[in-house]
C-alpha cells in the first residue's frame, strides 16, 4: 500500500512539473510577442522611440528573472531568423549585420543586457517592488550605455568623431523621461497582474 502511495506522489509531482513547463513556455512565447508588439510601435527620430523597453521590464516584472530574459532571448532570436518582430517591422540575417554595423539596433542586445541584470538583482535582493523599480532603472541604464557606446563607435567610422555630449543628446536624453513612465507603466502592470 506504502508502495503505491509513493508512486501515485512522484507520478503527480512528475505532472505537476511538466503542467509547470508548459506554463513557462507558453508565457515565455506570449512574453517575446509582447516586445514585439511593443517594437512595433514607433516613432522614428535619430534613435527609434518605441515601447520595446516597457515590454522587456514588465515581462522580467511578471514572469521573473529567468522567464523574463528567456522571453527577451526568444523575442532577438525570432528576429534574427528572419520575422518581422524589430521596430519598422525588420527582421533577419541583414539585422544581425545592422547590429554590428549600424547605429541604433545594438539596443537590442542591451534589451538583453538589461534583463539579465534584473534577473541578477532580483537574484541577490529578491522580487520586492523596490528592487524592481531599482533593477528597471539600472536596467536602462545599461541598455543606454551600451547603446550610447556603439553609436559611438559607429558613427565615428561612417561619419567622423563625435562628442559624448553630442550622442547623449541624440541617444539618451530625448529617451529618459518617456523611458521612466515606461518603467512606471510596467511596474504598474507587473502589480497588477502579478
Amino acid at each position: 500500500m506504502l508502495y503505491f502511495q509513493k508512486t501515485e506522489v512522484r507520478n503527480m509531482n512528475t505532472t505537476t512539473m511538466q503542467q509547470n513547463k508548459t506554463r513557462d513556455i507558453v508565457f515565455i512565447g506570449i512574453f517575446a510577442a509582447l516586445i514585439a508588439i511593443c517594437s512595433w510601435i514607433s516613432i522614428p527620430t535619430t534613435v527609434p522611440f518605441t515601447l520595446q523597453t516597457m515590454g522587456v521590464f514588465t515581462a522580467v516584472g511578471l514572469l521573473g528573472g529567468k522567464r523574463g530574459s528567456l522571453a527577451v532571448l526568444v523575442y532577438i532570436l525570432l528576429g534574427l531568423v528572419g520575422l518581422p518582430v524589430f521596430a519598422g517591422f525588420s527582421g533577419g540575417v541583414g539585422v544581425l549585420v545592422f547590429i554590428l554595423f549600424g547605429t541604433t539596433s545594438v539596443y537590442i542586445i542591451g534589451f538583453l543586457a538589461s534583463a539579465l541584470l534584473m534577473w541578477g538583482i532580483e537574484t541577490v535582493c529578491g522580487r520586492g517592488k523596490i528592487v524592481l523599480a531599482v533593477s528597471m532603472v539600472l536596467g536602462l541604464v545599461v541598455c543606454y550605455a551600451i547603446g550610447t557606446l556603439w553609436f559611438m563607435v559607429v558613427y565615428a567610422k561612417t561619419s567622423g568623431a563625435v562628442g559624448l555630449g553630442t550622442v547623449l543628446g541624440w541617444c539618451v536624453i530625448p529617451f529618459i523621461i518617456p523611458d521612466l513612465i515606461k518603467i512606471g507603466i510596467a511596474l504598474l502592470l507587473t502589480e497588477r497582474f502579478r
